[in-house]
């Protein structure tokens, strides 16, 4: 009896616990997330932002149109060096994953090395793109990645 009400207070301690650091994270996404509405006005306002796509091979040749102004960088890259974004200037990541997956996975590995000026376009560019927002052709040519 003592052993199952033991393991029934662990399992209700796990999922507090659990609770508490989706709520954080959630909350640390928030203060790193812009808004199409905000990135726009930050861009017209002349302000100096760095604006990196950050879009998978696939996305990006379902869709070759990016932010003007936008910088490509393969995610594989950010993931395995963040550093790569300057830690002294504002700085905005998209792509068109659902939540924002790419961008978010990379906003966590660059919080972990105190790289804190960088945000995550809040529905990435395809929201950008349905608020009417200027895009351009990506031309350059890029690896697909293929994994075996």
């Amino acid at each position: 009896m003592y052993l199952i009400l033991a393991l029934i207070g662990l399992a209700l301690l796990l999922a507090i616990a659990l609770w508490i650091k989706r709520k954080r994270d959630r909350q640390e996404l928030e203060q790193h997330t812009i808004t199409p509405d905000e990135l726009h006005a930050l861009l017209q306002s002349k302000q100096e932002v760095l604006l990196y796509d950050v879009r998978r091979p696939l996305d990006l040749l379902a869709d070759s149109e990016m932010i003007v102004g936008a910088t490509r960088i393969p995610p594989q890259e950010l993931l395995e060096n963040p550093s790569v974004i300057p830690r002294d200037k504002d700085a905005v990541i998209y792509c068109t994953c659902p939540g924002d997956e790419t961008s978010r996975r990379i906003l966590r590995e660059a919080l972990a090395l105190h790289c804190q000026r960088i945000k995550v376009l809040k529905g990435g560019l395809a929201e950008w793109k349905r608020k009417g927002y200027p895009v351009g052709p990506y031309n350059e040519s890029f690896h697909l990645e293929i994994r075996t």
